[in-house]
C-alpha cells in the first residue's frame, strides 16, 4: 500500500471513530415494578371453583405496548415521563397483576397465562385502552381502561364483556408518586375485575347444570 493510500485509510477511521463519539448515549432510566398493597386472604373451601381459566396479555396500542410511563399534559397530547420506566410493557405488567389477583384470591386454583398455551374452561381476555396519568382542570390522576371479555375457551364464544375504568386521584406529581397511584389504580381494578369474573363464569356454570 503506498503511503498516499495510508494516509486516505487513517484518515477515514480518524472520521469514523469521531462520528460514533458524537452520538448521543442512551438517556438512563429508573425502573419500576407496578406496585401493590394487596394481601393473601386464603378462599374458603367451599368457595373454590372447578372451572380453569386462561388470563390473556390485553391487546394495546403501540404507545401503551411500551415500557415508558404515559402522560396525558394536555388534550390528545400523549407524552412519557423522562427518565423513567415500567419493569416491562403495560400490557405484561397487567396480565401478570391480574395472575397474582387471582391467586391471592385463592378461588381459581387452575390458572394459567397465555403464553403457556394451556387449554382452559374459560378464558379472560380484552383491549387495554388507558394505563396513564392525566391532566385535567381537577388536576392529575391515574386513568386505567380496561374493556375485559369473558370467552369459552373450547369454542371462543364470548359469554361476557365489560368496561372497567378507574381513577386514581395524586395529590404529588413527582413519578414515584405518580407510579404509587397507578398502584392503587390497579389494586382496585384488579378487586372489580376477579369478583366480575368469578360470577360471570359460576353463572354459566350453573346455567350448563
Amino acid at each position: 500500500m503506498s503511503r498516499t493510500c495510508r494516509y486516505l485509510a487513517l484518515a477515514a477511521a480518524l472520521s469514523l471513530g469521531s462520528a460514533c463519539s458524537i452520538l448521543p448515549e442512551a438517556e438512563p432510566a429508573d425502573v419500576y415494578r407496578l406496585p401493590s398493597a394487596q394481601t393473601s386472604r386464603p378462599a374458603p373451601q367451599s368457595a373454590v371453583v372447578n372451572w380453569s381459566l386462561r388470563v390473556n396479555k390485553p391487546l394495546a396500542s403501540d404507545v401503551l405496548n411500551s415500557p415508558k410511563i404515559a402522560v396525558v399534559p394536555e388534550g390528545n397530547l400523549v407524552s412519557t415521563y423522562k427518565g423513567a420506566r415500567w419493569s416491562d410493557p403495560a400490557p405484561l405488567l397487567l396480565r401478570n397483576r391480574m395472575l397474582d389477583a387471582f391467586q391471592r384470591d385463592g378461588r381459581v386454583p387452575q390458572l394459567s397465562a397465555d403464553d403457556s398455551n394451556l387449554q382452559a374452561d374459560y378464558e379472560l381476555a380484552g383491549e387495554l385502552q388507558a394505563f396513564q396519568s392525566e391532566y385535567s382542570a381537577n388536576g392529575l390522576e391515574v386513568l386505567i381502561r380496561y374493556d375485559a371479555r369473558l370467552v369459552e375457551g373450547r369454542t371462543q364464544r364470548i359469554l361476557a364483556s365489560r368496561r372497567f375504568e378507574v381513577r386514581q386521584p395524586l395529590a404529588n406529581k413527582q413519578v414515584p408518586a405518580v407510579v404509587n397511584g397507578f398502584g392503587s389504580a390497579t389494586d382496585q381494578l384488579m378487586m372489580q375485575l376477579v369478583a366480575w369474573t368469578l360470577a360471570q363464569a359460576n353463572q354459566v356454570q350453573a346455567k350448563n347444570q
